[in-house]
């Protein structure tokens, strides 16, 4: 019997000096920042003492990262990338960014969503650029008539520059955007002259009964731009390394962030163990999250009525809605004092979140449920 990958105990956990498990007091589980509580897969352990046992802690190079990552992408979603127009980057959002500095300019608009991943709306200002939101629908999907209007208006009807930035899959709802909901996307930015950025590091965590598609897959773009990396799905965020990919019609805007940030070796040479090495790990990976986003849902029905979710189609990520439970405009912070656990503020991720918190699932059934039964316990009576 293969064991569990999602049974890394309390105790130990709590020596972890990651960001993670020091941000709050000892009493409090945290499940917010998408760190995973489990142990690298061993080949990607194995590939990382073998480097170091050389002494090869030099400069970076892709040292076969873009040829390991063309093979997962054909195995896993049918993507057939072009290696010739992917750079390295350290991370997703330092090629986000570099990216964002060469396709606009100072006082030019990025288009996020509402609700998003937090970064998407500093490392733009970070930039001097302004943004625009764009709602998702109540089911946290794409709303491409107002992502059409938010187009428009970060264009100014076509006189500036713009950029949009897609979540794929998107966090933190969860939800994988569809082929046809990425060619709307395509057109829409091609009407107005937008440049799309998407993130895409947590494609490799897809459930069973919804399928990735890479913007880069839609047929026919000849501009736009997908970032990857294996820090999600392989836990590997203090090994730094990134790949940016580009549509053919965006070589002017490759070679210039060639001479950007880089990646450290140490990344290159993890990620690539990841991406060559760990398919069946990530699928054992895939079923235990697969239970556990179940378990979430099965909890908060016993302890917690008062707070539901919906079940994400990816990611390790749950959107709690706590608007029914009566915890105010950031839930996090009630839970934070009340129930003792660490969760992700809902308003950090833009005006929609108000009254969600983000849980992050990927840890041992058994701390899940700790979690939630916490949460239930620290409700306010009547809900």
């Amino acid at each position: 019997m293969t064991e569990p990958i999602l049974a890394v105990d309390l105790a130990e956990l709590r020596t972890r000096i990651s960001a993670k498990w020091t941000a709050y007091d000892p009493d409090v589980i945290p499940a917010w920042v998408a760190e995973m509580d489990v142990i690298p897969a061993e080949p990607i352990r194995r590939a990382l003492a073998d480097w170091m046992a050389k002494g090869d802690t030099g400069y970076p190079t892709s040292a076969g990262y873009v040829d390991a990552f063309g093979g997962f992408a054909e195995r896993r979603w049918g993507w057939s990338i072009d290696g010739a127009r992917a750079r390295l980057a350290p991370d997703v959002m330092m090629g986000i960014l570099v990216v964002l500095l060469k396709a606009t300019s100072e006082g030019d608009a990025v288009v996020i969503n509402d609700p998003v991943y937090p970064p998407f709306d500093s490392f733009p200002r970070l930039a001097n650029r302004r943004v625009v939101r764009a709602a998702l629908t109540d089911a946290g999907r794409l709303d491409l008539e107002a992502l059409g209007a938010a187009f428009d208006q970060a264009s100014e009807g076509g006189r500036r520059r713009s950029a949009y930035l897609l979540s794929n899959p998107h966090n933190p709802t969860g939800v994988v955007h569809t082929m046809e909901e990425l060619t709307e996307v395509a057109r829409l930015a091609d009407r107005h002259g937008v440049s799309v950025i998407s993130d895409e590091v947590h494609a490799p965590v897809v459930y069973d009964g919804a399928r990735f598609v890479s913007y880069l897959q839609v047929p026919g773009l000849e501009r736009g731009f997908a970032v990857h990396s294996a820090a999600k799905a392989f836990s590997l965020a203090a090994l730094k390394a990134g790949l940016v990919l580009a549509a053919p019609g965006e070589d002017a805007v490759l070679a210039q962030i060639a001479q950007g940030p880089n990646a450290s070796l140490s990344g290159v040479v993890t990620h690539t163990a990841a991406f060559t090495r760990c398919d069946d790990w990530l699928d054992q990976l895939l079923r235990e999250l697969d239970t556990n986003r179940r378990l979430v849902l099965d909890l908060l029905a016993a302890h917690a009525p008062g707070i539901t979710a919906a079940l994400p189609e990816a990611t390790y990520l749950m959107w709690l809605d706590c608007r029914g439970a009566g915890l105010g405009d950031d839930p996090a912070a009630y839970l934070r004092d009340h129930a003792r656990v660490g969760l992700n503020s809902g308003p950090s991720f833009g005006p929609r979140g108000a009254g969600f918190a983000r849980l992050n699932i990927a840890t041992s059934p058994e701390i899940l449920t700790e979690i939630v039964q916490r949460i239930g316990a620290s409700l306010p009576p009547g809900q």
